[in-house]
């Protein structure tokens, strides 16, 4: 490994996809030591160049070799490339944060919020999973509760950006707008799965499926959120549904999320007033003032955002809640840099 003192060699594997370049971009804002900075792609992308902290870095073909000497590799091309590269990458000694679902469920891999479960991370073998963005922010927002008053129960429906499919998505989205607005037929190449067999419009609609249905009616987006959270949490017997929608925004998910706690007695101020310190959230819960979070508020900004807490009106354990964070940040690069951090602060890399 290089020294800490000298920096360290990281590698950025599917740089020109919309959560790489938001990657490359944290890793700058973040000032992370960097020695040397490694773009991969696919062989068309190879020859493209990047501008990090003021030069131009060209873009290679990913390839196994392409790991010799590096350290910290922060992978976002997708399951397939993930299993293929990933392995290699830990053969020459780089340590993998995968932003992919590839090793999320694997149990030799730890799958790290920090604010959640940062320990998890010295426990890896090589790869380190970033959980699934929608997951992220849930668990984020839930931590403080469940340190305080227990979890007995989670329900949540989902309101996310297209941009969680990526660049084709954002780009479907706008031409959709536009000939809906000119009056002309909406052309639907993508949404909801892209290569599957039916494809409906996005713009001015809203899609209940988000990725493949699986054998018991949920999506793969749905078990992901369910499987996910009890795993980061380590609450196996957690009880977790999951509704996911895809709507017609650019950036941000957001969450209406029920939670049922341990404790009775527990008072909305209560709640409130764990998110003051929490680390990584942000409360903005005013009704007087109409101060809540929104998918643009959220925008561009690392933190998850909690608004609307309020107690269920028949359940005196059962309180809503409201959580937005920017996708391809917190739900993805930023969450990825921040391991690396947290393995470079504590040392974990081996």
């Amino acid at each position: 490994m290089s020294q800490a003192a000298e920096g360290y060699n990281v590698a950025v594997v599917g740089a020109t996809g919309a959560v790489g370049q938001k990657m490359i971009e944290t890793l700058e804002d973040r000032n992370f030591p960097v020695k040397t900075l490694t773009l991969l792609a696919s062989k068309r992308s190879a020859g493209k160049k990047v501008s990090y902290k003021g030069q131009e870095v060209e873009i290679q073909e990913a390839l196994p070799e392409s790991f010799e000497g590096i350290d910290i590799a922060l992978f976002s091309a997708g399951g397939s490339i993930s299993k293929q590269l990933a392995p290699e990458a830990v053969k020459r000694g780089a340590v993998v944060i995968d932003n992919t679902s590839a090793f999320r469920m694997d149990e030799n891999v730890p799958l790290v919020v920090p604010e959640v479960n940062e320990e998890d991370i010295k426990n890896h073998n090589g790869i380190i999973a970033n959980p699934n963005c929608s997951t992220i922010q849930m668990v984020a927002a839930l931590q403080p509760i469940r340190k305080a008053y227990g979890l007995n129960r989670v329900i949540v429906s989902t309101y996310q950006a297209v941009s969680g499919s990526g660049t084709v998505a954002v780009d479907e989205l706008k031409a959709q707008s536009k000939d809906f607005l000119e009056g002309k037929e909406m052309k639907a190449e993508i949404l909801p799965v892209k290569g599957d067999k039916n494809h409906y419009p996005i713009a001015f609609n809203a899609l209940p499926q988000i990725d493949l249905f699986q054998d018991n009616g949920y999506t793969f987006e749905e078990m992901k959120m369910i499987n996910e959270t009890k795993k980061i949490m380590h609450l196996p017997e957690l009880p977790v549904a999951a509704t996911c929608v895809r709507l017609p925004f650019f950036t941000s998910h957001a969450e209406s999320i029920y939670i049922e706690v341990e404790n009775d007695g527990v008072s909305v101020e209560q709640i409130k007033a764990l998110f003051q310190d929490a680390p990584g959230v942000v409360l903005e819960d005013d009704p007087a003032s109409q101060k809540y979070p929104t998918p643009l508020s959220a925008e561009g900004k690392r933190d998850v955002f909690v608004g609307r807490i309020r107690r269920d009106l028949d359940n005196s354990k059962g309180f809503h809640m409201w959580v937005v964070s920017d996708n391809l940040l917190k739900g993805a690069a930023w969450n990825s840099v921040q391991i690396a951090e947290r393995i470079v602060a504590n040392n974990w890399l081996k």
